[in-house]
């Protein structure tokens, strides 16, 4: 297998480039798409399926491949795979629970392959303002497959609008769904982990009134009121949703306690005032035990480069494709450093690279387990057997 990594800033740069790749001789059967939501989605993805190619994509908060990194343009990752070791499965949500639709997925991937791997792409805020639950979708794909099953991906971004994500194939697409490139792992190689680097600090505080993804009070305390007085900041900044999440919220995430698992990162996306409730990216089980948290250290690029060392020594593992997950709060609290951990990871892989900054990561942790994540670096090295 052989993939080559491109970018531009529109659809004619995209097809000029592809044009030229395939004059050389490549034949690609396979193209994943990330894009900024400004982009014409519809026009590229038919760019592709001209020329007989299968898409698979997510618009994105900011997109880079090997060397180049942007905000607002279009990055492609193509490969010339055969197509008998993977298919690309499609769920727009509709009418069904999210748990219906994930457990048809995941038994449709089953029916085609005995041991599927997931690149799995969701929707994470749509227009009508509803946000998709990774950790039960990961779940219940999960349940079906069980733990051993390889699922990596992330949630669509919107260029930090807040104002809708997408994800998308040849011909479909949703603001309430999610699309899976499934491949026969069998055949296909995939390693590849994610990591926050984020540190807690301070005593564990207590969730004592909470409903969904609403936190209403913490230590019997104003949620928000606690939060606020904790990081010094004006109330005033709760007065835009959007200033709140990327001034704060990503900033400074909570740390939630789980039995037997790590802590989930939890990031305030910002304050209902008729409730008087943070809002938080997933929900928050009332009783739960957190501790706040602040940025990772100057040293996180390099943690993050030896991880991905001690991944491919332990499995003698190769690459022919490098895709990278990273929250988009990483970009907004670490600047360059979250450049520097993307290039790092393609140095340490010498593959062709592809990825954009997310709204939430699917990917194992360092202690080998699946989780729904929030502030992370995830990534995953694919080959061909």
């Amino acid at each position: 297998m052989k993939s080559i990594s491109i970018a531009g800033s529109s659809v004619d740069e995209i097809q000029a480039t592809l044009a030229r790749h395939m004059a050389d001789g490549y034949k690609p059967t396979l193209a994943i798409i990330f894009i900024s939501i400004k982009k014409d989605r519809q026009a590229v993805c038919q760019l592709f399926s001209d020329q007989g190619i299968d898409v698979i994509g997510a618009t994105s908060s900011g997109e880079f491949i090997n060397g180049h990194h942007s905000e607002g343009e279009i990055v492609v990752m193509l490969f010339d795979i055969r197509r008998e070791n993977y298919t690309i499965l499609y769920e727009d949500i509709g009418e069904r629970s999210l748990q219906e639709a994930a457990v048809n997925q995941a038994q449709t991937a089953l029916d085609k392959f005995d041991t599927p791997a997931f690149i799995l792409l969701s929707t994470s805020l749509s227009e009508s303002g509803d946000f998709l639950k990774g950790e039960l979708l990961l779940r219940s794909i999960e349940h079906v497959l069980g733990p051993q099953v390889n699922i990596f991906g992330g949630m669509a971004g919107d260029d930090m609008t807040l104002t809708g994500t997408y994800v998308f194939t040849n011909g479909l697409s949703t603001d309430n769904g999610f699309v899976s490139l499934v491949f026969n792992e069998d055949k296909v190689n995939l390693h590849g982990m994610a990591i926050s680097g984020w540190n807690p600090i301070g005593v564990f505080r207590t969730v004592t009134k909470s409903e969904g993804n609403l936190i209403y009070s913490i230590d019997g305390k104003p949620a928000m009121e606690m939060y606020l007085r904790y990081l010094g900041v004006e109330k005033s900044t709760t007065d835009d949703q959007l200033n709140f999440f990327e001034s704060v919220g990503v900033h400074y995430p909570f740390q939630i306690e789980r039995e037997d698992r790590g802590p989930m990162m939890c990031a305030p996306m910002g304050y209902d005032k008729e409730k008087e409730a943070l809002i938080c990216e997933s929900d928050v089980a009332e009783g739960s035990k957190f501790r706040f948290s602040t940025p990772p250290d100057f040293d996180i690029v390099e943690t993050i480069s030896q991880k991905a060392r001690e991944v491919k020594q332990h499995a003698h593992a190769k690459a022919e494709a490098l895709l990278i997950f990273s929250c988009a709060g990483r970009l907004n609290a670490l600047g360059p450093m979250a450049h520097q951990e993307n290039e790092g990871l393609a140095e340490v892989w010498n593959t062709p690279m592809a990825g954009f900054y997310s709204y939430g990561e699917y990917g194992r942790d360092e202690n080998g387990k699946h989780e729904f994540h929030s502030t992370t670096c995830c990534w995953t090295a694919i080959s061909e057997k």
